[in-house]
């Protein structure tokens, strides 16, 4: 279609996701180019409520996706990004070309292709990618675009319309049967399911005991070598350890001899003067390959072994990374490097530590996980040739340069030599002196040559065997021969414990999902964030442990979802998106068959319509010891005791409350009677206060014990002898609700019980917050108590105070004196500014330089506004702080990504 003749500019409108980004890109192209933000994508599936009117009655109503006609999303632009959505149409007006260069995985391509659904440019368009952003990438993907990839789009609106279907129709389920508020995503919920599975196998371990012996021995000729050695065999049969038991505690191996402790202290004892001798000596070769740069995963992975990231800060880091020019492409499935960067490893490792340190031939990676996508190279640092650490310090501070120096160390070392050297394996026994033949064992490895580990070693996640006594390869053995004669010491009997399986951690649950091929590496820091976000899973340190709720969630969707939180169904799903990316399926076709199914399987649509009846109370229960039943509240879980059958009508089943930080594989049987038994009385009454005439009660609730005030509600008597009010027309109206009145509530100090606390006490406590007064500015100072104790309360500042029996005889004189002080943190003082530049001529607050979680910055109390990256505090002057400062209150409040940018414009 012909369009209208319009001036030629030459400039060529270039569209990323982030300001970031784009900052870093606009230095590379150079005059010619503008660069906009998207700020992501600009338009989604609306919730069905917010579609108009005369589409909710449609096959497009319940989930904003047209599912009678080839499953058509109808997208909206969000409210937040249609300002956006218009300063990008204005700029491709003054545009000759356009350049889409969002990521180049499948979100990005998508995001790519809704600009080009909104916008409808009239100029040439050009799609663009790069693996990292440095000017030898950016100038490379100038000479090499191409279309925008319709298999690619396919498959990514094929996953969001997926999820949608998934999400919208086992939802509503589990609001119906289990609380409110939760959800069913389609990857999320078989993550929460390997976390209960998990915490089911650690509930139904059963520990055995099982003991065995170490010494510490030494050549004869040489006393002062001495090394450690473990018993092994007894007359000739394998000593038990950790993993010859079952997780029911029973022995499963043959041929296996079991001390207890009196036949290990006994053997002990017998082995006091027995005499030693070397058996046999075996010396093997040892090699170690270095591990494979950097995936999506294993990134995950390291950052949480090695930093203690999460998987979502680990994300949030690279992506700056990235955006900064640091680090390629953080999103991908692949190990490889390419030449350039292989290259730049090489040459990096003999400049550091030597050409030996090289191999001849390049290593080359080929990714070992299921369903693994080869679109971009493995993550490492940016450019045909590396920075070093040392070289962006200045640059980078805190998180970012902790993970760039991790993505360095591993890439560099993938391009070393081997680690050389020898593992020694030592048999020696003796006769003891009741004729038990015992036989000891040591092992230890010797390194001659380091290798890559002189750059770099890769953790790993805790084994069980960690936890028992799996001891590994020990340090330098001395020279042995066989026959030689040993001298013995400290020949000690060891008793252990079978260990249950660990826990999954961040790391380990991300290594578990890869290898099942479940969901995508990119997804993941948003998948355990959600579980964790939905009350599913919490964090004990870094292992994580699964709510009663989770238990509900995964049992229904067992019994009645089965398939899909079935691992291996949920990984065939991505290899299907696979296949559409790849162009040889549609999508449409795809959803059809997922949800209406076809004559030899039921679609997600007949199966929840097929549910029938589900028993909520069944679902909800857990049985933990004989006649205690764990039950999944409203308000959290409890446990409950039937009413016996003899008790008198209308006795209530005895419940106690379960504490918040107990794992479900801590409530034991015993830990369950113990907490039935020390429940007490549920409410005890108190008294009545005098002022209101309410009764007071005391009562035992799930966060603690705390007081209340019993609020009756109106009698029908009451309610019937309201004042009847009338319509105009004489008709009368329906009697108003009796408004609810919120009861005065007050948690029990440390130090009070339900069983000793007065009516005095309670009516101290319903009486917080206590008003002590107001500062010479007029404003007001409180002392309350908190969820990490007392403190005082003025506006936003908070401070802690020594003790609850403060809160109500601490006077304003004190809090003023408090608040004089520094603030603290930790228990620690504030740090102190890292420079002073007097006051703010605008609101006449003191202007300080302070560090902040990512990096310093320029503050007055009221404004906030980073130093510059390519300003050092050093430099600063007073006048370019005020400036600075100027220039952010001009921007005004920034509460959207959108906003911001066009503040920043």
């Amino acid at each position: 279609m012909p369009t209208k003749a319009r001036s030629k500019t030459g400039k060529k409108l270039v569209i990323v996701e982030s300001p970031a980004k784009g900052k870093t890109i606009a230095g590379y192209l150079g005059e010619g180019f503008e660069v906009e933000a998207s700020m992501g994508h600009i338009r989604d599936l609306p919730q069905p409520s917010d579609l108009p009117a005369e589409l909710k009655k449609t096959s497009v109503g319940k989930f904003a996706v047209d599912i009678d006609n080839d499953f058509e999303p109808y997208y909206v632009v969000s409210s937040d990004k249609k300002k956006k959505v218009a300063e990008l149409k204005a700029a491709l007006k003054d545009a000759d070309e356009l350049y889409l260069a969002t990521d180049g995985d499948r979100e990005g391509e998508a995001i790519a292709w809704h600009l080009l659904e909104v916008l409808k440019p009239k100029v040439p368009v050009h799609r663009m990618t790069f693996p990292e952003i440095t000017k030898e990438a950016i100038q490379r993907a100038l000479t090499d675009v191409r279309e925008v990839d319709a298999a690619l789009v396919d498959a990514q609106e094929t996953r969001r319309v997926l999820d949608r279907l998934y999400g919208y129709e086992i939802s509503p389920v589990l609001w119906r049967k289990i609380q409110r508020g939760l959800s069913a995503g389609r990857v999320q919920s078989v993550a929460t399911r390997l976390v209960v599975e998990r915490e089911r196998e650690r509930m139904a371990f059963r520990s055995a005991s099982y003991w065995d012996l170490t010494g510490l021995f030494a050549p004869a000729a040489s006393a002062e070598e001495r090394f450690k050695a473990k018993l092994t065999a007894v007359d000739g049969a394998k000593v038990a350890s950790g993993r010859d038991f079952s997780d029911v505690g029973q022995l499963t191996g043959r041929n296996v001899a079991h001390l207890d402790e009196a036949a290990a202290t006994s053997l002990a004892a017998a082995l006091e003067h027995a005499d030693f001798t070397v058996r046999s000596v075996e010396n093997k070769p040892y090699t170690r390959r270095p591990a494979a740069p950097f995936t999506t995963s294993t990134l995950q992975q390291e950052a949480a072994r090695k930093l203690r990231f999460s998987a979502r800060v680990t994300m949030q880091v690279a992506q700056r990374l990235y955006e900064n020019g640091y680090i390629t492409y953080m999103r991908t499935d692949s190990s490889a490097l390419s030449d350039q960067a292989v290259n730049a490893a090489r040459r990096q490792a003999s400049e550091l530590y030597g050409p030996e340190y090289v191999p001849q031939a390049k290593r080359v990676y080929a990714s070992k996980s299921k369903n693994a996508q080869e679109a971009h190279e493995a993550i490492r640092p940016s450019g045909d040739s590396f920075r070093t650490p040392g070289q962006v310090a200045s640059a980078l501070r805190g998180d970012e340069f902790r993970l760039y120096e991790l993505i360095w160390k591993r890439t560099v070392a993938s391009q070393m030599a081997d680690a050389k050297g020898s593992t020694a394996s030592v048999k020696l026994g003796a006769v003891a002196a009741d004729g038990r033949d015992a036989e000891f064992s040591a092992s230890g490895t010797v390194i001659t040559f380091r290798g890559f580990l002189a750059a770099y070693e890769e953790g790993r996640d805790e084994a069980r065997e960690d936890a028992e006594n799996g001891d590994g390869e020990g340090g330098r053995l001395p020279a042995l021969t066989a026959q030689d004669a040993l001298t013995a010491a400290d020949i000690t009997a060891v008793g252990h414990e079978t260990s249950p399986p660990p826990r999954y951690t961040e790391a380990s649950l991300v290594k578990t999902l890869e290898e099942r091929g479940i969901g995508r590496p990119s997804t993941y820091a948003a998948t355990i964030s959600t579980i964790m976000d939905r009350g599913y899973v919490r964090s004990r340190g870094s292992a994580l442990v699964p709510s009663w709720t989770a238990f509900s969630v995964v049992r229904l969707l067992e019994e009645h979802f089965h398939d899909y939180v079935d691992y291996d169904f949920t990984a065939e799903m991505e290899e299907d998106l696979d296949r559409i990316a790849g162009g040889e399926q549609q999508g449409a076709d795809w959803l059809k068959h997922f949800y209406f199914g076809d004559g030899s399987a039921k679609g997600l649509h007949a199966i929840v319509d097929g549910l029938g009846e589900i028993d909520a109370r069944e679902i909800n229960s857990v049985e933990i010891a004989p006649g205690i039943v764990l039950r999944v509240g409203k308000f959290g879980p409890y446990l409950e005791k039937p009413v016996p059958a003899d008790a008198p009508e209308g006795t209530e089943p005895a419940r106690a409350n379960v504490p918040e930080d107990l794992a479900p594989d801590e409530l034991t049987a015993e830990k369950a009677v113990e907490l039935m038994n020390s429940s007490g009385p549920e409410e005890r009454e108190l008294g009545v206060d005098p002022d209101t005439g309410r009764t007071i009660v005391a009562r035992d609730g799930r966060y603690g014990p705390y007081v209340t005030e019993v609020i009756a509600e109106p009698t029908a008597e009451e309610l019937a002898n309201q004042p009847v009010e009338y319509y105009k027309n004489g008709k009368p109206k329906p009697p108003k609700k009796p408004v609810k009145v919120k009861p005065r509530t007050g948690s029990l100090f440390k130090s009070m019980s339900v069983e000793t606390v007065t009516l005095e006490d309670a009516l101290k406590l319903m009486s917080l917050p206590r008003v002590l007064g107001t500062d010479a500015e007029g404003k007001e100072i409180t002392v309350q108590n908190g969820r990490f104790g007392p403190y005082l309360k003025k506006g936003t500042d908070s401070r802690s105070i020594g003790s609850e029996e403060e809160i109500f005889t601490i006077t304003l004189e004190q809090a003023l004196e408090i608040y004089a002080q520094p603030k603290t943190r930790g228990g620690r003082a504030a740090p102190a500014a890292l420079a002073e530049f007097g006051e703010d001529p605008v609101s006449g607050k003191a202007v300080v330089v302070k560090e902040g979680r990512f990096g310093p910055y320029i503050t007055d109390g009221v404004t906030n506004i980073t130093v510059p990256r390519d300003t050092d505090v050093e430099q600063l002057t007073r006048e370019r702080a005020l400036e600075l400062l100027a220039e952010k209150r001009a921007k005004g409040p920034a509460k959207r990504p959108a906003r911001r940018t066009a503040a920043k414009k």
